[in-house]
């Protein structure tokens, strides 16, 4: 059961967002960048996981390939309890939020991988959970900034069959567009401005957004860590919904303390990974706020987002991007249907990646931490490219 290599690699996904490129970290955003991770044991079994990266992949891929795997190998996969809090541990002096808790999330949903593969069970159903095969999705539409683009998505958005419309639009207009086109089709609408406000403008902005009804209105404030200015902004009525951000269970205590958020969205490729997320529910189950994972991922982040809502009695919605890949090796789990999307059904995550598509797509080297597995162990179970 022990980790002998750590493999990472990018794969870039061309996609087509319904509109001109949206702004990323002041580029254009025309691919989907995942940072697989594969961890492979002395047993010869492989498992997957997503490291968040985006705009910022590369920072993350060099904390995994120099720090972060390098302290896992000739480690026990099955002690991922011990690993998270050794390894978490190790790093704590490199950030508690930030590119080295991505790059051990990505590890820590392999491991996930692993344990589900090594008993034969899904990973919801080593969460308790996981009779729940399909779920319902919500369509998070990109920025348009063109009222037209927006009430043309999300008319799409909803003939395709979702029920739930996020918009990622910060003007009047533009909301007021996606408002009506979701009204018509009797959907309901949320908006993320990404911390965009200070709370005098969040609070101006709340008032305007009130006659649409929102689901929720999500990270108005900047910076996300002000607790105390979320909580002046929830007062106005609107649900709040926040977390993506938030450094770990104990930064959800003190969202949660301070009464500033309704709805609770801890990101299992940024929080750490499964455990983390885990703990994240519990807490704030127990203190009355919902729980909706952030998971707008393309790889076994999304995947596993998909197991924890599954093994869940809330039944949270899934969040997916409302874009079109040219393709994507976890197809066809990464791909609602009639705005629901489906568990797959295998051990572990329950889906491996299509070898074909990954080397297709990957974009650079593939970096590869600790050693080959002996001959006599391959052959059980093994599930690599």
């Amino acid at each position: 059961m022990k980790i002998v290599s750590v493999e990472s690699r990018i794969v870039s996904l061309p996609f087509d967002m319904g509109g001109p490129p949206a702004a990323f970290a002041g580029k254009p955003w025309t691919h989907l960048d995942i940072l697989l991770v594969r961890v492979e044991t002395d047993e010869g079994l492989v498992g997957w996981g997503e490291a968040f990266g985006h705009a910022g992949i590369h920072a993350t891929r060099a904390a995994l390939d120099t720090i972060v795997a390098p302290l896992v190998i000739g480690r026990s996969s099955g002690d991922i309890a011990e690993l998270n809090r050794s390894i978490l541990h190790a790093v704590h002096l490199l950030g508690r939020n930030g590119p080295f808790v991505y790059a051990f999330a990505g590890i820590e949903i392999a491991l996930w991988d692993l344990a589900g593969k090594r008993a034969n069970l899904p990973v919801a159903r080593l969460l308790g959970g996981g009779s729940r095969t399909e779920m319902d999705a919500y369509a998070s539409l990109l920025a348009y900034n063109d009222p037209s683009l927006v009430e043309k998505n999300t008319k799409a958005a909803c003939k395709a069959g979702y029920r739930y419309i996020k918009l990622h639009e910060v003007t009047r207009e533009t909301v007021a567009a996606g408002a009506k086109a979701a009204a018509k089709a009797g959907a309901k609408l949320m908006v993320d401005v990404n911390c965009l406000w200070s709370v005098p403008a969040a609070l101006e902005m709340a008032d305007a957004f009130r006659p649409h009804d929102l689901f929720w209105f999500e990270e108005p404030v900047w910076p996300p860590e002000d607790a105390q200015g979320l909580a002046r902004v929830r007062a106005c009525g609107i649900p709040i919904a926040a977390g993506e951000n938030t450094a770990g269970l104990h930064g959800f205590k003190a969202l949660v303390e301070a009464g500033a958020i309704d709805i609770a969205q801890p990101s299992v490729t940024k929080i750490g990974g499964i455990t983390e997320m885990l703990r994240v529910f519990a807490y704030c189950t127990a203190h009355g706020v919902t729980v909706t994972p952030h998971c707008p991922y393309f790889g076994p982040g999304f995947i596993a987002s998909l197991h924890i809502i599954s093994a869940l009695a809330e039944r949270p919605l899934v969040e997916v991007l409302w874009l079109e890949m040219e393709a994507n090796p976890f197809d066809p789990w990464v791909k609602p249907v009639d705005g629901r999307v489906k568990l797959p059904p295998g051990p572990g995550l329950g889906c491996d990646p299509d070898p074909a598509i990954v080397e297709r797509y990957t974009a650079g080297e593939v970096v590869r931490t600790g050693g080959a597995v002996p001959m006599k162990a391959r052959g059980r179970g093994k599930t690599a490219p």
